[in-house]
Parts: structure tokens; sequence; C-alpha cells
């Protein structure tokens, strides 16, 4: 069985090149070379070097060459120039935004955040009796968002402001209820974006970036537009659909950061102090990176079979292209 790895780099003047067929990163006199074959992803997070012989390396592999800004957004990726799959596909993406099926996807992904924002907190308050009555408000109040969200019909395009009013308002119950849980100096106010204004959210934000990264990825290879969005509206180089997809799987990244604050693994000197905020540094991408990649490999049940979390996002996308094309 082949396992995969993400290589991430993180180390500024690291240099990647290729040997036979392996990948080698060469650190001040340092060197490790890593087997193509065992790696799925490169995730590039400072400024590094490589040559054009290690992107054809990973080409000929299919690895996915992304690069995350400080924040965690990906703002480049080096990808085979294939489509993935028939453009079919993107046509019906573009026929279906508007229909009442483009409506039923949307509040599927919508309600499946909020069902998992509801399944968090059920699962702190059975171990936080003293905050087990605030808790349980919160969860109310994000349940009758959804039971709102369940009673919708008609046009995307008519529904859209309240959908989005629906998920915002169960946002801001869901972090202040997170806000309240997590240890006493990293309390915070609500999400902050960018830049973050506490560590949280420093955290958090990173979190996030990794997973749109993933998401795009999940879309190209099944062969969806990237760009071509429901709930989120087309605007000039915004990944609209990535946007829209990312909803049920932040999940991932919340409960990867909250318990990285609850189980006290998380250090002040993790951060750096910039203009109006904070961004997470070297030791604290290392840290939350590890963990973020061991819960992707966590296998769950999902729709009947156990499957890892970080494959789960790949199957979702080809099953919604199978729709598209049915």
């Amino acid at each position: 069985m082949r396992i995969a790895m993400q290589l991430v780099i993180n180390t500024y003047g690291s240099y990647l090149h290729k040997i036979e067929d392996c990948f080698e990163i060469k650190v001040d006199e340092q060197k490790q070379k890593i087997s193509a074959s065992k790696v799925e992803s490169i995730l590039i997070t400072t400024g590094v070097s490589f040559s054009s012989d290690a992107i054809e390396l990973a080409m000929q592999h299919n690895i996915d060459v992304v690069f995350l800004d400080k924040f965690g957004n990906p703002y480049a990726r080096v990808w085979q120039p294939k489509l993935g799959s028939t453009t079919l596909i993107r046509r019906r993406q573009l026929e279906i935004a508007e229909t009442d099926q483009g409506l039923q996807w949307v509040t599927e992904w919508i309600r499946q955040k909020l069902d998992n924002q509801i399944e968090f907190l059920q699962e702190l308050s059975r171990h936080r009796d003293k905050k087990a009555e605030q808790i349980a408000d919160s969860v109310k109040r994000i349940e009758q968002a959804r039971d709102k969200l369940n009673l919708l019909h008609g046009s995307l395009d008519e529904k859209r402001s309240e959908i989005m009013g629906l998920e915002g308002s169960s946002g801001r119950t869901y972090f202040g209820a997170l806000a309240m849980l997590v240890p006493e100096r990293f309390s915070f106010e609500g999400r902050s974006r960018q830049p973050a204004k506490d560590e949280f959210n420093a955290m958090l934000n990173y979190s996030y970036g990794i997973l749109y990264s993933l998401v795009e990825k999940a879309c190209i290879l099944a062969g969806l537009d990237p760009f071509v969005g429901f709930l989120h509206t087309d605007n000039y180089n915004k990944k609209s659909l990535v946007f829209d997809l990312i909803e049920p799987y932040r999940i991932i990244g919340d409960k990867t950061v909250f318990y990285l604050f609850s189980k006290r693994q998380v250090k002040q000197d993790f951060f750096d102090a910039i203009k109006n905020g904070m961004m997470l540094n070297k030791e604290g991408k290392k840290v939350l990176i590890a963990a973020f990649n061991e819960r992707m490999e966590t296998a769950i049940r999902y729709r009947g079979r156990n499957i890892k979390q970080k494959d789960i996002i790949q199957f979702d996308c080809h099953r919604l292209a199978n729709e598209l094309i049915k």
C-alpha cells in the first residue's frame, strides 16, 4: 500500500531539486532525500528555491505544489495542464447555479456546516458541566438557524442574502461559544481574518488556508471549475466554488485548532506581532500543520464506509461532478 505524505518546506532559503526519482531538500549544509512516490503534495510557506527538474518530477507523479502566504492563504500552485474531466461538467455548473438544484446543494453544504458546529459543541459540553447551560443555549440558536435554512424555497438568487445571514449569525454564536471554552489567556472576541486580532484566529485562518488549497485541488481533479460558484458570486479571479464547498470541512480546522489550545499545546512565542494584529510564525506553523495532517489522516464513518478525512473532500467533489452530468 502506498503511503503518501505532505512535504512541508517552511525554512527560508531551502533549496529543492531532483536526484534520480527523489526530491532532495537542502537547508544550509543539511540534506534530506525523499522518494517522489511517497509524496502527495508539496506545501511551501516561505522563501524557497527549486529547480525545474523538481517541478517536472512533481508533475510526473501528479504531486500538487502549493504556495501559502504568511496568513496561510494559497496564492499560487503548480499543477499539470490537463483538465480533470469533461468540459460538460463546467457547462452544467453554469446552467444549474441559478436553479432549484443549485439552492438545494447550497443549503445542504451550509446545513452540514451547522450540523458539524452543533455536534462539536455538544461534544465539548459533555466534559464541561459548569458551562453546559451556556453551550446548550448556543446549540439551540444554531439549531434554529438550521431549521430556517431547511424551509427555504425558490431561486438561489432570491435566497442568497438570507442564507448568508443565517450562516453569519450561526457563526457568531458558534465562535462565541468556542471563545468561552479556550484557556482564559487565549480568549478572543469573534472572528478576525487578515490580519487576525488574536492567537486563536491566527491559527484558525492558517488552517482554513490549507483547507482552501485542498478543496481547490479536489475540484480540479474532479473536473469542476473552481471559479464557477453557487452561493458565492462570480468575481474576477475569485474561486467561488472553493468558498462554497469548503463549508462542510471547516470543522476539521476548527477541531484541530481548538484542541491545540484546550490541551495547552500552544505557546505565546508561536506568534509574531504585525501591524493591527498577529500572525503564526515558523514554529507555530510547524505545530499546526503536524496536528492538521494527523487529523486529516484519521478515518471516520462517512456515507456507509470508513474513509480518511483527507479523502472525503475528493470523494464529495467527484460525487458533485457525477451529479452534474448524470
